[in-house]
């Protein structure tokens, strides 16, 4: 089917190449347009500005908006607001608030435009691994959506099912969650999840590096490599994961992480998760302290910290402050 692309970074780029590398037309619009013009090469449709994608897709429209959340997407999913018509379809990729989403639908119905929230997982990796999707929205949107979000997600194949299960797009790396807002909802549950793992993994392998050397409260001395650590628990450990396969990588790559300071964001869905437990009277205190560790990250750096600049550099591509010389 034909969809356009409203911002090409380090997700948006590759979904476009994803799609149409599963036979898609993708009208592709970036404020930057080299890399409009970089993705003609390979079969995008370019555009020059809004104006331009607008009169570029078939009626009835499909517009995907890929960009960082907040007054950015706020802005863009407005300007589509007065351009489009009843029956089109405007969607939100990004990492945007979940009550937003439900503003901003309420807003496009009135016009009969459908709007879908869709929380995407997959980082720098999802041209070739694929993407989770998690939607939210209008059922019949979401239903004249399915091939995109088909050929966006991971597929059958790809992943390991789930003994009981008697199939339906979840085991396909995608899933209509509800009504508007509750796809961004699942997503930032899942990015407070990633923060909680991170921290898990990047303590444990602080007090691995801390245990090395001579110790007055043992007797022996250790020298363990924690790239080899990492690589081991890869393999049929029950603490595997992608972001033990991340760990991993960095490890190899540099096992004193040098290049990092240590200085970790965090991109606003951690936040929201600890505010979603407050307003539900959730218990969640490791999400909550991970969070609190990210901002304490900002004024002392340890080998944890940089364990984490690390994971997420390798999953998303997101670039933490630098060391010095490095």
């Amino acid at each position: 089917m034909q969809i356009a692309m409203i911002g090409l970074g380090r997700m948006g780029g590759n979904m476009v190449r994803r799609l149409l590398n599963g036979g898609h037309e993708v009208v592709v619009w970036n404020r930057d347009y080299s890399k409009c013009e970089e993705l003609a090469k390979v079969g995008a449709v370019p555009a020059k500005n809004i104006e331009d994608l607008s009169r570029l897709l078939k009626k009835p429209r499909a517009a995907w908006v890929m960009l960082p959340s907040g007054d950015v997407t706020e802005q863009m999913i407005a300007k589509l607001g007065d351009m489009f018509e009843s029956g089109d379809v405007v969607i939100d990729g990004g990492n945007s608030y979940y009550k937003d989403d439900v503003r901003r639908s309420q807003l496009l119905t009135k016009k009969g435009i459908q709007y879908l929230d869709c929380g995407t997982s997959g980082g720098v990796w999802g041209v070739e691994r694929g993407y989770c999707l998690m939607i939210g929205g209008n059922k019949e949107a979401v239903a004249r959506i399915d091939p995109v979000f088909k050929t966006l997600a991971p597929g059958v194949g790809e992943i390991v099912p789930t003994p009981g299960r008697k199939g339906g797009s979840a085991e396909q790396g995608y899933l209509h969650c509800g009504p508007s807002g509750a796809g961004h909802f699942v997503k930032m549950i899942h990015n407070g999840i990633e923060y909680g793992i991170m921290q898990a993994y990047a303590e444990g392998f602080d007090i691995l590096k801390n245990a090395n050397g001579a110790s007055p409260s043992r007797d022996v001395v250790y020298d363990m490599k924690l790239e080899d650590i990492a690589e081991l628990w890869r393999r049929g450990s029950v603490v595997g994961s992608w972001l033990l396969d991340l760990t991993a990588m960095a490890l190899q790559e540099d096992n004193k992480l040098a290049r990092y300071t240590g200085f970790v964001q965090d991109s606003g869905e951690g936040r929201w998760t600890v505010l979603a437990a407050v307003e539900t009277a959730t218990p969640a205190e490791v999400l909550t302290s991970s969070l609190y560790t990210r901002f304490r990250s900002r004024q002392e750096h340890t080998f944890a910290e940089k364990m984490l600049s690390a994971m997420r550099e390798k999953f998303g591509g997101h670039v933490e402050v630098k060391a010095k010389g490095s």
